[in-house]
């Protein structure tokens, strides 16, 4: 044989085995998205045990591991308001086995606070599905005299060095809260940030910060306790579980809406049919009758919105987040 026909053979015989080992690695990718999941799943809460994201999160993984058939393990990933967490995620191979139960303020405030260059939220992740939705309760100590959102507001005009909020720490979602009634009313009030909701919450009730906002799962506790008084909500609706609390809307201040989420989100890249049941199953769960109970009982309500919604409303609060904190002089 010539050496230009070797050559040739040579060629040909090399480019068969590389078909057939693509077709193979093919193959392979293909049975593993047709069977995901084979093992369990770990599921990131890019906060700490024992808090309301870890909780809620963990009621999930459990319902989804009953329909994916398969264990949903939650692996707690605390630090810079959830970003860890998701840097984690965004930075994983995109086979379905690493998810992110994320938080709204880990994808729309923390990295424009932070200005973070880990990640960008609007592109590095699959969005998946939401959840849940929760809302902030403006709350205040029982010997506060204001009865309403307007008589806060007109007493902070009337008493410019007498009114503070608290919230959990800098650039969070209850600290975010407050600073957009500040811009909203024009009123002077004083942010004075805690390492954490308890300190912040007691110093509220014993009467040294004026007000705070707080999630309703874990702001309400202290209303029916007495120990406390919420004048609104700032959901578009009322709260299901705290029925006679206005709007913020209602309570005068217009376009006032702050809706907290919690959802599923990937990698970049996840396959399209991994995504399909992963979502199809999370549908399920949020429909189960236990699992909604569970959830509204602790102050949250269902979110329905798909995923192309989701990814819409991401940019939309980003977008409106980005304009307050930049208004504020609030990135760090």
């Amino acid at each position: 044989m010539s050496k230009q026909l070797l050559s040739h053979a040579r060629t040909f015989a090399i480019r068969v085995v590389g078909g057939l080992l693509v077709s193979s690695c093919l193959s392979a990718f293909a049975y593993a998205q047709a069977n995901w999941p084979e093992r369990p799943v770990k599921l990131i809460v890019g906060y700490p045990p024992a808090g309301p994201v870890d909780a809620t999160g963990r009621t999930f993984a459990r319902f989804l591991g009953e329909q994916l058939k398969q264990s949903v393990v939650v692996e707690n990933r605390a630090g810079a308001s959830g970003m860890v967490g998701a840097d984690v995620t965004a930075k994983a191979a995109p086979d379905g086995y690493l998810l992110n139960f994320i938080a709204s303020p880990t994808m729309t405030i923390s990295p424009i606070v932070q200005r973070t260059k880990l990640f960008d939220p609007r592109q590095d992740f699959t969005i998946v599905s939401a959840v849940v939705n929760y809302t902030n309760m403006l709350l205040i100590g029982p010997q506060i005299p204001a009865k309403t959102v307007a008589e806060l507001v007109a007493y902070a005009k009337a008493n410019p060095d007498k009114v503070s909020f608290a919230s959990a720490g800098f650039g969070g979602s209850n600290h975010l809260s407050a600073e957009l009634l500040v811009q909203s009313t024009n009123a002077p009030m004083l942010h004075v940030p805690y390492k954490g909701n308890s300190p912040a919450m007691m110093d509220v009730i014993s009467g040294k910060i004026t007000f705070m906002f707080d999630i309703t799962s874990t702001g309400k506790v202290f209303v029916e306790s007495g120990q406390a008084r919420t004048l609104a909500v700032t959901s578009k609706e009322r709260n299901p579980s705290l029925p006679n609390v206005p709007t913020m809307i209602e309570a005068g201040i217009a376009d006032y809406e702050v809706v907290g989420w919690l959802a599923v989100v990937g990698p970049k890249n996840l396959p399209a049919e991994v995504v399909a049941k992963l979502s199809n199953a999370i549908e399920i769960v949020k429909h189960d009758p236990a699992f909604r109970k569970a959830i509204e009982d602790g102050g949250y309500t269902i979110d329905s919105v798909n995923a192309k919604e989701l990814n819409e409303r991401i940019m939309r609060e980003y977008a409106m987040w980005e304009r307050v904190i930049i208004k504020g002089n609030l990135q760090q």
